[in-house]
């Protein structure tokens, strides 16, 4: 399945499964209630947190803004300091480019580091169609790729799987990838992840190419850098010959001095550590030093379309800490495999159907998956306003707004479905300016209310599928008012 997930249900299908397993909203209940809390205890400590927020709305705004003159001083550093850099407008672009440079080393295996802009274009399938076999060595990346799973978490992946169906997973699955599980493999954490690395440390010993991604550019220096807690990432960035990055065009920053910002609130936003166990950064190549050849890919894929929206833009300042899928509860109840893409949670639901347009059943469906509750937007480290993009994007599905893409372009898609909403509207206009024709109607309602129904057919049925239908009172209230108090106001 491509990294993309599309063709599968839309979201309320999807999630009405999902709600349905226990198993599943057990383990997704445990762990977003024990990072959620883990987080509000870390944010707590910093005195500063909404300066440091606010200043991080900013450098990312600014960014956007001169994104151009950025990109370009970007890759006159990187291209100064050793590196290459390829331009790629979308996903079969990118993954040409990467299978291309991974064939010109004579290899047929890669190791990989924890990437969204890879599962974003599926990269994985890509390299596979080619004959070349891509190993994933994040831990919970390993657990799905293992499990032929996909992708639940921005930050833990195999979120909605628990120890005892990691062992079962371990156990049968990792002889055909590499070096088995230990004999008598039990669910203790301690022993998971020693088959882990046990399981990896051959596969970094022996890869010739590494593939990442990046969780952020520096445009003075050409600087990339990759932030995890396992030390697996900086296995992939140092030892092979070759390393190849794909990374979207939003994770440019201009200076250092930004990208310090950044390094306060994604640990603590994310993982609630005062800093990432293992910061890795790296200019181009040098000498007797990590890879001797380095090739960066920037990925559009959507982005600029994106960035032409000036209120979906905001979007483009995520710097995947999923906080927000912490504190959804949508996403709590029907975990990230219903939101058919590689980012799920509040800020997926507002990404995708931009970076994809909103031609899909699934992406027409993602901009209403959410109460509109706020809490995501309370979380966020850099101040993006889930819920307005949300009603933002549900206007543009309504109105048939940018729905196919064609290369670069973007086409109009006249809306489907809401005929029937449109002229109950204008049939309420008339009935509202036309105070007989609503009183009678009312007093019809109201004398044959035995006879209504406690749900909508057809296409109502989606709206009382989980609530019934308020019951019509037995006297319009005009009607009442006018005999109780004759149609005027009470004088004190």
């Amino acid at each position: 399945m491509s990294g993309t997930y599309l063709g599968m249900p839309a979201f309320p299908r999807a999630a009405r499964e999902a709600v349905g397993n226990e198993t599943l909203r057990g383990n997704l209940r445990h762990a977003t209630h024990t990072i959620r809390a883990k987080r509000a205890k870390a944010v707590s400590e910093v005195s500063d947190w909404a300066e440091l927020r606010e200043a991080g709305r900013r450098i990312k705004d600014h960014t956007l803004r001169h994104l151009d003159r950025y990109l370009v001083q970007l890759e006159e550093s990187v291209t100064a300091a050793g590196g290459v850099v390829h331009w790629a407008a979308d996903a079969e672009e990118a993954n040409r480019i990467v299978t291309e440079l991974v064939k010109a080393t004579g290899e047929s295996e890669v190791v990989k580091v924890k990437s969204m802009a890879t599962q974003e274009i599926g990269l994985n399938e890509a390299l596979e169609a080619e004959g070349i076999r891509a190993y994933e060595t994040d831990l919970a990346e390993l657990i799905v790729q293992l499990g032929k799973d996909r992708p639940s978490h921005i930050l833990v992946p195999a979120i909605h799987r628990n120890r005892g169906e990691i062992r079962d997973i371990f156990r049968s699955e990792m002889a055909d990838w590499g070096r088995p599980a230990p004999e008598g493999l039990t669910d203790t954490p301690a022993e998971l992840a020693e088959a882990a690395r046990l399981h990896l440390r051959e596969k970094f010993l022996r890869a010739k190419v590494g593939v990442s991604g990046a969780n952020f550019m520096v445009a003075e220096t050409g600087t990339l850098v990759v932030v995890e807690s396992e030390g697996n990432g900086r296995m992939c960035l140092t030892l092979p010959e070759t390393l190849i990055s794909v990374v979207g065009i939003e994770k440019v920053v201009p200076t250092w001095r930004d990208l310090e910002v950044f390094l306060q609130t994604l640990p603590r936003s994310s993982t609630a550590e005062r800093m990432n166990p293992y910061t890795s950064t790296w200019t181009g190549t040098t000498d007797g030093d990590g890879p001797h050849t380095f090739h960066l890919v920037l990925l559009d894929n959507g982005r600029t379309d994106t960035l032409a929206d000036t209120v979906g833009r905001q979007a483009l300042r995520c710097i995947r800490c999923s906080a927000c899928l912490n504190v959804c509860p949508v996403y709590e109840r029907a975990g990230g495999h219903a939101y058919g893409s590689v980012y799920p949670g509040p800020i997926g639901a507002i990404l995708s159907p931009q970076l994809r347009g909103t031609g899909s059943e699934i992406d027409a469906s993602l901009p209403y998956a959410s109460s509109l509750c706020g809490a995501c937007y309370e979380v966020c480290p850099v101040a993006i306003d889930i819920p307005e993009v949300l009603v933002h994007l549900r206007e543009r599905v309504v109105e048939g707004g940018p729905a196919v893409r064609g290369g670069n372009k973007v086409v109009l898609k006249p809306a489907k479905g809401h005929a029937a909403e449109r002229a109950a509207m204008r049939a309420a206009r008339w009935a509202f300016t036309h105070p007989g024709a609503l009183g009678a109607g009312q007093r019809f309602a109201s004398r044959t209310r035995r006879f209504h129904p406690r749900t909508l057919p057809g296409p109502g049925r989606a709206w009382t599928g989980s609530r019934e239908l308020p019951a019509v009172p037995t006297e319009p209230f005009r009607d009442w008012w006018q005999r109780t108090r004759g149609g005027k106001e009470e004088t004190r």
